[in-house]
């Protein structure tokens, strides 16, 4: 059964025939026979060049509200916008807000297809549709077609998806300003950062707003982390067309970028200028890597099983083998992650980094004892060759655990698997 139920009158316009009002009267008190017990949002689609007048206010759907109508739209949330994307992405925000997955669609059988498309790039696949017809007589009768659409073209999807963009650009930043931590340690021909939560679209609480990572188990569509991303390329400079981010497995394997890309990678290497490379964090570390000399950079993603398989000196290892780089030259920063304050294991996978260092473990003794990743990164790279004054990891906000601070930081620790996503990104100047 579905918990929410979407009637499409978008782009559709009533006339005013009372037989009309009786199909539309007929089709509202199916939904609500059918829905109104179960579901917990029943939303009218419709434009906006329209108007509906209810309790003395004028809402933005025009129905005449004779023949019980206005007592049955009282039962509907109507939702009006000037585009179908502002629309959908609207009555995507009220789903979420109730937290629903499972919604059934309404639509007129013309329309279906351009209807999918739209909830293609809005949605996830967190969420179930089922489709069913809305009958529509398309002369003399319910509704005048404005708009006959059946079959999507590749120009009509870059319409569809250029529509989406624009509204999304419109949408104003939420939690506050956009914020890049930078470290000295990386000299002005790189452009490096690590991202924090603010300064995004992303709505849903545990993602938002600077969510820079889409999933089929997460709500936040590709199109709304591509916007966030645009956000960052605009004020970090790089060329958002050129951005590669990590393939996480939470293994040692690296991406020497120009060779044949794995499945999977939890660090890349680049020399390319131009091109922006980046590691995904929300308790892993994310780590950057620069070399001045030989103008190589890397990046890595460091959880516990990948500080363990040293996916740290996998990256300098390769930055070594493929640009001829030195130890004395590579410098490494620490992106935000996750502190020993908050991080557990069970003993005996906690035991691999109590035999690396002591000190890279709190309460040993205990069921669950606290790991510090940072502390074990940094015995690594030191071990492999790194000097120590080149590897930073506690200045300025590099070094608050992201599951202690919410209002900076994603944390996967504290917000379960619905979890947002920060990066450590960097790039070679043009």
């Amino acid at each position: 059964m579905a918990e929410a139920v979407l009637i499409d009158l978008f782009g559709l316009k009533l006339n005013s025939q009372k037989n009309c009002h009786q199909t539309l009267l007929k089709t509202l008190n199916a939904v609500q026979y059918h829905h109104a017990a179960k579901a917990k949002f029943l939303c009218i689609m419709c434009c906006s060049n329209i108007s509906y007048e209810r309790d003395g206010e004028q809402d933005n759907c025009e129905l005449e509200t004779s023949n019980g109508l206005s007592a049955l739209l009282e039962e509907f949330e109507i939702v009006s916008c000037p585009s179908m994307a502002a629309s959908l992405y609207t009555i995507k925000q009220k789903i979420d807000e109730r937290n629903l997955s499972s919604i059934k669609v309404i639509v007129p059988r013309n329309r279906k297809t351009l209807m999918k498309a739209f909830i293609d790039q809005l949605f996830t696949d967190v969420y179930n549709f089922e489709f069913e017809d809305l009958q529509v007589t398309l002369r003399g009768g319910l509704f005048k077609q404005s708009i006959e659409i059946n079959i999507i073209t590749a120009q009509e999807l870059r319409g569809i998806q250029n529509e989406i963009e624009t509204f999304l650009r419109s949408l104003p930043a939420l939690r506050g300003e956009l914020t890049i931590i930078t470290s000295s340690l990386i000299p002005d021909i790189f452009i490096h950062g690590f991202t924090t939560r603010t300064g995004g679209i992303s709505y849903i609480p545990t993602l938002s707003s600077f969510n820079l990572f889409s999933s089929s188990k997460r709500r936040d569509p590709k199109v709304v982390v591509q916007e966030n991303l645009r956000r960052l390329a605009n004020a970090a400079g790089f060329n958002v067309e050129k951005f590669y981010r990590i393939k996480t497995h939470h293994s040692n394997d690296i991406w020497i970028m120009g060779r044949k890309e794995p499945d999977s990678y939890d660090g890349i290497t680049t020399n390319q200028r131009g091109v922006t490379i980046a590691a995904l964090g929300a308790d892993c570390i994310p780590i950057v890597f620069a070399d001045p000399v030989k103008k190589a950079c890397g990046v890595a993603h460091a959880g516990w099983k990948g500080t363990l398989l040293g996916v740290a000196m996998a990256t300098v290892n390769a930055m070594i083998a493929e640009y001829g780089c030195s130890l004395e030259d590579i410098v490494v920063v620490l992106g935000p992650s996750v502190g020993p304050c908050c991080f557990t294991l069970p003993r005996e996978s906690a035991e691999a980094f109590h035999n690396l260092h002591p000190a890279c473990v709190q309460l040993f003794d205990s069921p669950n004892p606290y790991i510090d990743i940072r502390k074990a990164t940094r015995i690594l790279l030191e071990r492999g060759g790194i000097l120590p004054q080149n590897i930073q990891d506690q200045n300025q906000d590099l070094n608050l655990c992201t599951s202690c601070h919410p209002d900076k930081f994603f944390s996967h620790v504290r917000d379960g698997l619905n979890f947002g996503t920060q990066i450590g990104f960097i790039s070679i100047k043009e």
